[in-house]
């Protein structure tokens, strides 16, 4: 073949093993030879649509098996698959397809009214899941076609909160997702009877990079959830003998806390992977006592999104640490001075290998201010003990993990100075049971103006997606700056943060 990408992973599973489940969702099962066949006809109907070599093609939905048919079927193609978050306001997606330049939408039902409303003045082509999609795979011709696709070529543009404001869209070749798979087969022992139950949604890097694309590569089964429910997930897990699960530690807590939970027939269960946000001690205690294996690692969208990881054989002796650098991948804390830190020293967190993005979508001089020298800097602090297992104690960004989601403060800060009255404001994160960390505003109202917490909240659910709306506002007089004018967020945290 001369496609060396993504998307010739369902032709060459269909040689090997036509007959068994790739897909599981809502009652329908989806064979390899079934998968190749659909990805190849919904090549065919993109191009018959105008979609070329690195034109960009949109998905905005729930976990569907059509997420996967729409990013093999650009793998196909050369064209780039931009996963779009469901969990956005109307004007945050309209960033997400502006920004990426995508001309087409593949959309599920839900999201009609909005796409309707986006597509209106623009070129567009907007393509449901149900008739028109079915419509559209049924004319398209069922043999297969081999384009020149290799491992440096684009496969998709993930979009991720950043400390600066609106999201950037990380460039993640075929390479950086290939040999991230290869991560995860190597670090989790992924078999051929794999029964992976996907619940987070795929529209982040963790879902797609750390279970369901391996899953696949090594000719498993993947148990797509639409949404995450714990009851569900433990039905899940009963009924189709789940090997394989990943999840942020909110998910973890929450199937942990159902009242199911302490009856519930988990022997199948082989590994549980969890990331996307700082896992508690205690989450993890909770499954390592139920004898279940539960492995956690430190990753980012921008490497695709593994970096360290904490394998079952270590979780209780290293409980805590962020785990050892991926197999192929390269780790490194390092000095203000850019020398690596002594065991123990704090300093930045730096990632090289194959995994690691190509670069930020239309933005060189981001790209260029993290990728120096072959190493992505993080922005993350972090100490190696003397073992060399990493732990992640800080951040350089103001970056909010709420629930494995990434919130930037200076996004929510630029909405809420649109707010009459707001002289200036700051946002930050406080820690939460639930979440893990939820965002808190700190408000400073201009003379005369009389601001009510509910109204202003109000005015941001509005505005931003509602995991990004934070959960309280306190009013205060004045806040901490620098000389120069800018805000003390450390202090600002000290002060506020409780």
């Amino acid at each position: 073949m001369r496609n060396e990408g993504l998307g010739s992973w369902p032709a060459r599973r269909a040689r090997m093993t036509p007959h068994a489940v790739a897909v599981r969702h809502d009652g329908r099962a989806l064979t390899y030879a079934r998968l190749h066949e659909r990805v190849t006809r919904l090549a065919h109907g993109l191009s018959a649509t105008g979609v070329r070599t690195g034109d960009r093609v949109a998905y905005l939905g729930p976990n569907h098996p059509v997420y996967l048919e729409a990013l093999f079927a650009c793998g196909v193609l050369g064209a780039v698959f931009v996963p779009v978050s469901f969990r956005l306001s109307a004007p945050e997606i309209d960033h997400v397809l502006t920004d990426s330049g995508a001309i087409v939408l593949i959309h599920t039902e839900e999201h009609g009214t909005t796409v309707g409303e986006l597509a209106a003045g623009r070129h567009l082509r907007r393509i449901g899941v149900g008739d028109g999609y079915e419509d559209l795979l049924a004319v398209a011709a069922p043999e297969g076609t081999d384009a020149p696709v290799g491992l440096e070529d684009p496969c998709l543009i993930m979009y991720t909160s950043g400390s600066t404001g609106r999201p950037k869209g990380a460039v993640l070749t075929h390479g950086n997702l290939t040999w991230n798979s290869v991560n995860v087969l190597v670090e989790n022992d992924i078999r051929a009877d794999e029964r992976a139950l996907v619940a987070s949604p795929l529209f982040h890097t963790a879902a797609l990079g750390m279970i369901c694309l391996p899953t696949l590569l090594k000719g498993g089964t993947v148990i797509l959830h639409s949404a995450f429910d714990a009851g569900a997930a433990l039905e899940a897990i009963e009924r189709d003998r789940v090997t394989l699960m990943f999840g942020v530690p909110a998910m973890f807590d929450a199937i942990a806390a159902h009242a199911r939970w302490p009856e519930a027939d988990l022997s199948s269960v082989r590994a549980l992977l969890c990331g996307g946000a700082p896992v508690p001690i205690g989450t993890i205690r909770r499954y390592l006592d139920r004898g279940l294996s539960f492995v956690q690692g430190y990753g980012m969208t921008e490497t695709s999104p593994g970096a360290l990881v904490l394998d079952r054989a270590h979780a209780q002796a290293k409980i805590g640490s962020a785990g050892v650098p991926s197999f192929f991948t390269d780790v490194r804390v390092v000095s203000p001075d850019g020398e690596r830190a002594p065991a123990g020293a704090h300093g930045e967190v730096i990632v090289s290998g194959p995994n690691v993005m190509r670069g930020y979508w239309g933005k060189p001089a981001e790209t260029t201010a993290v990728l120096r020298d072959g190493w992505f800097h993080s922005g993350d602090i972090a100490t190696v003990d003397d073992d060399g297992y990493f732990h992640i104690v800080d951040r350089l960004k103001d970056m909010i993990i709420s629930g494995g989601e990434n919130v930037s403060p200076a996004e929510v800060e630029h909405e809420l100075s649109a707010f009459p009255g707001v002289e200036s404001c700051a946002v930050i994160g406080v820690p939460d049971e639930k979440w893990g960390e939820v965002g808190k505003a700190v408000v400073v109202a201009g003379a005369g103006a009389e601001i009510g917490e509910e109204e202003l909240l109000a005015f941001l659910r509005r505005r931003l997606a509602g995991y990004k709306v934070p959960r309280s506002v306190r009013f205060v007089d004045a806040l901490p700056r620098t000389g120069s004018g800018k805000l003390r967020k450390a202090e600002i945290r000290k002060l506020y943060g409780e």
